[in-house]
């Protein structure tokens, strides 16, 4: 028995060794031996209930980079596993990479986006929008596939799809729910390895898009019934949607007492103030502290089930919290939290919805291309071009917990071609294209000046040779100015 340990011993430690042997200037990279609740193969062995949420994953260093590290943007799915991304984006590494590009993809809508006096609130899901562009970047290509990856801030990362599946799977539980769907219309076929890939990484089943009704009570259901009506009406030349929805309903870890909820106040500045219903405990097992950079108090109110309520509230109410959202790196603040003690809480209840086009912002981000000129060939050939991204989004805080839901759709559509219509007066001049040499020129106000000049109201009666004037001339392209 010595002897074994003896050896045992001995070649841990020649392992070590050899890993300490690695250059300085090598490449590492930390790749999980295991994953919590990953079946090792041997269905005979108990895992450990705790092992998930109290251990760490064992990590190997080896001497070479994962061959995906060099991987194009534009690679396919077997590419992806032909490099190993399978290890990586089940990593540690790959899950806090992921978790910061959703989080600041969020941080810069919420910069950008403007309040206004019927929408006093900005409520978004980072999540629901990152995968609708996620999904969408799995149809780009070349400079539209680069801009999309570099705005979701996956541009420099490997198996990007792959780890934020690999994400997707961990969110799900019993109060997270997440769905995906293609809707196509009728007679529109994608290139197969677009919707294999999309049902393969988002679990996106592709379905005809018979109505609006249909998007609607999708969304409907995969949210609880929390988000109705998403749509208020189908967009022209419509080819596919891509359509998302997280739903999550979490019951607090501490319960609030309704008996002790009452009517207080929120102040909005240091003149106004509104009338609230204020849920209030003289005892409640709260995680907080204040952090002095942000000069901002930071509070955490757990869920039974693996999700948190992260609070960041200003000392000053003058503070303007979207610009302070730039600054908060949240997995910091998460990791700063002390142990929970007694502390009086007062949160006031609250039921929100939010409702918003992100064309403009993400324009105003950067994103203009995709709504523009945009290279979609992985989707189907011919030029398509995203006319719409709506989000919808709602949360209540009660007692009893939170409720909050949002679906996002990026709607692609035909490109229709630009339509140019010489129907009032006009500059022309006939150029000899080498030379540049106007050989003509001219003012054309009257194309037809033998015809009888009509009336604006006269339109669509008969000229005196018989022949019909179309009513939509001119109308459907302006008409003649006014």
């Amino acid at each position: 028995m010595d002897l074994c340990l003896t050896l045992l011993l001995i070649c841990f430690c020649s392992q070590g060794a050899t890993n300490a042997e690695v250059e300085e200037n090598q490449p590492v990279s930390l790749v999980p031996l295991t994953q919590p609740g990953e079946e090792t193969g041997n269905s005979n062995t108990t895992q450990p209930q705790t092992a998930s949420t109290t251990e760490a994953p064992v990590i190997a260093m080896t001497s070479q980079p994962p061959a995906t590290t060099s991987m194009p943007i534009g690679a396919s799915s077997s590419e992806e596993d032909s490099g190993g991304c399978l290890p990586v984006s089940r990593s540690p590494y790959s899950r806090e990479i992921i978790a910061a590009a959703i989080q600041k993809l969020g941080v810069q809508l919420l910069q950008n986006l403007e309040t206004t006096p019927e929408q006093p609130n900005i409520i978004i899901s980072p999540l629901s929008i990152s995968l609708g562009l996620s999904q969408l970047a799995l149809g780009a290509v070349n400079e539209t596939k680069e801009l999309l990856m570099h705005h979701l801030h996956g541009n420099t990362f490997p198996c990007y799809h792959q780890s934020l599946h690999s994400i997707l799977m961990q969110l799900k539980n019993s109060d997270l729910h997440i769905a995906t769907r293609i809707f196509l219309h009728e007679g529109f076929k994608p290139k197969e390895a677009f919707v294999t890939e999309s049902q393969r990484f988002y679990r996106s089943e592709p379905e005809i898009l018979e109505s609006l009704e249909q998007i609607n009570t999708w969304v409907k259901n995969a949210t609880k019934g929390k988000i109705a009506d998403f749509l208020s009406a189908l967009p022209p030349n419509l080819l596919l949607m891509l359509v998302n929805a997280v739903h999550f309903k979490g019951e607090w870890k501490a319960r609030f007492d309704p008996r002790f909820t009452s009517r207080g106040v929120f102040h909005l500045d240091e003149q106004h103030m509104v009338d609230v219903e204020v849920m209030e405990d003289a005892k409640h097992p709260l995680s907080f502290f204040i952090d002095h950079e942000l000069e901002a108090q930071v509070a955490k109110f757990p869920f039974l089930e693996s999700m948190s309520f992260l609070v960041v509230m200003p000392m000053s109410v003058e503070t303007n919290v979207s610009s302070l959202a730039a600054k908060i790196n949240v997995s910091d603040l998460y990791n700063r939290l002390p142990k929970e003690r007694a502390v009086q809480v007062k949160v006031p209840k609250f039921k929100l919805e939010y409702t918003q086009e992100l064309k403009d912002v993400f324009t105003k981000l950067g994103l203009g291309e995709i709504f523009s000129n945009p290279n979609l060939a992985e989707i189907s050939d011919g030029p398509m071009l995203v006319s719409s991204v709506m989000h919808k989004s709602s949360m209540e805080i009660t007692e009893d917990g939170a409720e909050a839901a949002a679906a996002t759709t990026a709607v692609i559509s035909r490109a229709s071609n630009p339509v140019f219509h010489l129907s009032h007066p006009f500059f022309f001049a006939l150029i000899h294209d080498i030379t540049k040499v106007p050989v003509f020129m001219g003012v054309i106000n009257n194309p037809n000046p033998r015809a009888p000049v009509l009336q604006k109201g006269e339109f669509g009666s008969k000229d005196k040779v018989g022949f019909p004037i179309d009513k939509n001339d001119g109308a459907s392209f302006g008409g003649p100015p006014k």
